[in-house]
């Protein structure tokens, strides 16, 4: 049995402030677009990691990246992006694909990893907290 993936997806227009003087997406705003799509997936699950790190003292910090960019986003471009959580039990894994909507052709694919950090002392968790687990579907409760 194939096991599902959470994941979300976000659509949007590139807009002039993200361009180069060529109207291509500058490389840095990736992570941007990223960003907004993995925040979609956190909400989706009811997580908010501002509140978490104002309430429970909890942040994670993004400690790997990697971006391969297969065709150029440009300009005015309608675009999707697909956050995909691959991991979630000692660190958040996230994949992503940037996608031209209506032909779905692939832009850029990418990773992040962020790990959970206690302010109080600024010490590495090495598991995530059980309730961000039991939210994504990686814990389950027995009984």
């Amino acid at each position: 049995m194939e096991e599902t993936r959470r994941s979300a997806t976000v659509q949007f227009s590139v807009p002039f402030c993200d361009v180069d003087a060529m109207q291509v997406v500058w490389h840095g705003n990736y992570y941007k677009y990223f960003d907004i799509a993995r925040d979609r997936l956190f909400s989706d699950a009811g997580i908010d990691l501002y509140q978490l790190a104002k309430d429970g003292g909890v942040v994670f910090p993004i400690t790997r990246t990697q971006t391969k960019h297969i065709l150029p986003l440009r300009f005015r471009d309608e675009v999707e992006c697909k956050a995909t959580l691959v991991e979630a039990e000692c660190r958040l894994v996230v994949e992503f694909e940037l996608r031209l909507a209506g032909c779905g052709k692939l832009c850029a694919k990418g990773r992040t990893e962020q790990a959970a950090v206690c302010m109080e002392g600024w010490t590495l968790e090495l598991r995530l907290p059980d309730f961000i687990r039991r939210a994504l579907g990686t814990l389950r409760d027995n009984g």
